[in-house]
């Protein structure tokens, strides 16, 4: 309330004796801070600037969409057959699921090997990671070293997972050294932006009072950096490793790394046998989800 909303009234039966009181009006701050439409209606959505660029920008994703879809090549399908038929497969494949041409067991052990090439890929690219978001945090280290190596780290996160692989497989070959290759370095370059950003969070107080003490750089680390960043650091370790899971998976195909993946490919292209395909697709799914579960109790416990 400002100044301008009291009025000083002094009292006729005593003029030593004055009071205040306020002229405050409700009215007036509701009439100038609440927008209201044209038929008086109170308008509750926030003001955002942004909003027109987002309106056009959704507008220009629509025409490109449509415009796109004038120049497929869709063949001879008839849509009105194929949607039908597909809605029939789908049913048949997660209806009916059933190991023919793999076994359970053999299905189990091509899944843990597949678990094993994400988690391989994950500790690779987790440590490798660390390491380098420590250059890259800009409280940390040299601002110009920071932003050399943070290019660097962009032009490689910029490489999909997959080409990565396949670039190793040009030099090691076929196999599951490929894949955890690959899938390592991808890792790394999207860890170190997610660690980065999360160390460069800490309070700078915290970093300049180790220093004043004479802390030497490891011991900040150690000292300040793990104790504060760990929570976060576990948290997108765990979101990367989903990544290199699923990763893994298509990898058993396309770089020869086996595991589930492969025997997806082969029960889908090969075999064409829709029923072990959704066997196997049953397995992939419930095996996410168990590592969704486990990954949660243990951010909740380092939390």
């Amino acid at each position: 309330m400002s100044n301008s909303n009291l009025k000083v009234v002094k009292h006729s039966h005593d003029p030593a004796s004055i009071s205040v009181e306020s002229t405050f009006n409700p009215n007036e701050l509701q009439s100038s801070y609440v927008r209201k439409s044209r038929n008086g209606k109170i308008r509750t959505a926030a003001l955002c600037k942004s909003r027109p660029i987002i309106n056009w920008l959704l507008l220009f994703l629509i025409v490109i969409t449509v415009f796109t879809f004038g120049f497929v090549n869709f063949g001879n399908i008839n849509f009105v057959q194929a949607i039908p038929r597909a809605l029939e497969n789908i049913g048949f494949m997660f209806g009916q699921p059933l190991f023919r041409h793999v076994s359970f067991m053999s299905a189990l052990s091509g899944l843990w090997t597949t678990f094993s090439l994400g988690v391989l890929a994950t500790i690779f690219g987790a440590v490798i990671a660390f390491l380098v978001s420590l250059i890259c945090a800009r409280n940390l280290s040299n601002p110009r070293v920071s932003t050399v190596v943070r290019g660097i780290v962009s032009a490689i996160r910029a490489v999909p997972s997959i080409l990565m692989v396949l670039i190793f497989t040009i030099g090691v070959g076929l196999g599951g050294t490929a894949a955890v290759a690959g899938l390592s370095i991808a890792s790394a370059a999207f860890l170190v932006k997610a660690y980065s950003e999360s160390i460069e969070e800490l309070d700078p107080g915290t970093i300049e009072a180790l220093r004043a003490t004479g802390a030497g750089f490891w011991q900040i680390v150690f000292q300040a950096v793990l104790p504060a960043t760990i929570g976060y650091l576990v948290a997108w370790t765990f979101l990367r490793f989903e990544q290199n899971f699923i990763n893994a998976i298509a990898m058993g195909a396309a770089a020869g790394a086996g595991g589930i993946g492969f025997d997806l490919f082969m029960a889908g292209s090969f075999y064409f046998d829709m029923r072990e395909l959704g066997a196997i697709t049953y397995m992939i799914m419930f095996s996410v989800i168990l590592l969704e579960l486990i990954a949660t109790r243990i951010k909740a416990k380092v939390k």
